[in-house]
């Protein structure tokens, strides 16, 4: 991937295709929608450097802490739940995770629950 694409791209791409997704902005960041709340903000990290996603999770939340022990700067989980990844065009957030969360995510804003993730 070149240094200069969106690492957000496929993120957003994949969220929109979710069944009854409506595209929003919360302050600077493009928030998805649907159901009963918002199960996606992402847009430009702080300061503008960067980038940064959030994710309501449940069932991924033992790798979400995790991995904010580790790599704190990257990675800080809310006591509400909510999961914020940050993350460059040069060391983008891994797929794996990305795929994961967002459909844990949707799947708790619509009211389906952690069970309906594929695991």
């Amino acid at each position: 991937m070149a240094a200069s694409a969106d690492p957000t791209d496929a993120i957003r791409r994949q969220a929109i295709e979710f069944p009854a997704v409506a595209k929003g902005t919360s302050c600077n960041q493009s928030a998805f929608k649907a159901g009963k709340g918002t199960f996606l903000f992402i847009g430009p990290g702080p300061k503008g450097q960067g980038f940064k996603a959030m994710f309501k999770l449940t069932a991924s939340m033992p790798q979400a802490l995790k991995l904010a022990a580790e790599e704190p700067e990257r990675f800080e989980v809310g006591s509400t739940g909510w999961v914020t990844a940050r993350f460059t065009a040069e060391e983008p957030l891994p797929e794996p995770i990305w795929q994961r969360w967002l459909a844990e995510s949707y799947d708790l804003t619509c009211g389906a629950g952690p069970s309906a993730n594929k695991e």
